[in-house]
């Protein structure tokens, strides 16, 4: 998580350089919007948790704790998401024209979309965990006193 957050802060860093230093009044906007615009929590909220927060691991207590390696990883998904977020909506609700400006309000499809993805997820993760099992079958025919299974050290003498 330490190298992929520098590798997204890198990358963050090199989109608003190249906005900046481009002198294209469009990637200027979209610099400026992003920054300043309607939805400028959502970018400092992606900024801080992909970049920030993940830069807590160079402490050893943030390291080798089990609690904390589970929220920071649960805030560097929510800053995934994010990114998606001001992908699609921030690019989307300043267009071209003016007059096809406004904002993003999530409507009960979106939800349903949103959690529908979701229960998919969790729906083939289970049916793999069901097909194929976590425990290797051969592993276990091993403890079976009845099975008369041959360990490789047996089989050498």
């Amino acid at each position: 998580m330490l190298a992929t957050g520098l590798i997204v802060g890198y990358g963050y860093g090199i989109e608003a350089f190249m906005g900046w230093y481009s002198g294209n009044t469009f990637d200027a906007f979209l610099l400026w919007n992003r920054l300043h615009g309607p939805y400028s929590a959502w970018y400092l909220g992606l900024i801080a948790s992909n970049i920030v927060i993940p830069q807590l691991l160079w402490m050893k207590k943030f390291r080798t704790s089990t609690f904390w390696l589970w929220m920071i990883s649960l805030v560097v998904l929510a800053g995934m998401w994010l990114e998606r977020f001001i992908i699609i909506v921030v690019s989307l609700h300043r267009d071209f024209l003016n007059s096809s400006w406004g904002m993003y309000y999530p409507t009960k499809w979106d939800f349903m979309t949103f959690f529908g993805t979701i229960g998919m997820f969790l729906t083939a993760m289970w049916l793999f965990v069901r097909i194929l099992p976590m425990v290797s079958i051969s592993e276990l025919r091993t403890l079976l006193p009845e099975a008369h299974v041959h360990e490789a050290a047996e089989v050498e003498k």
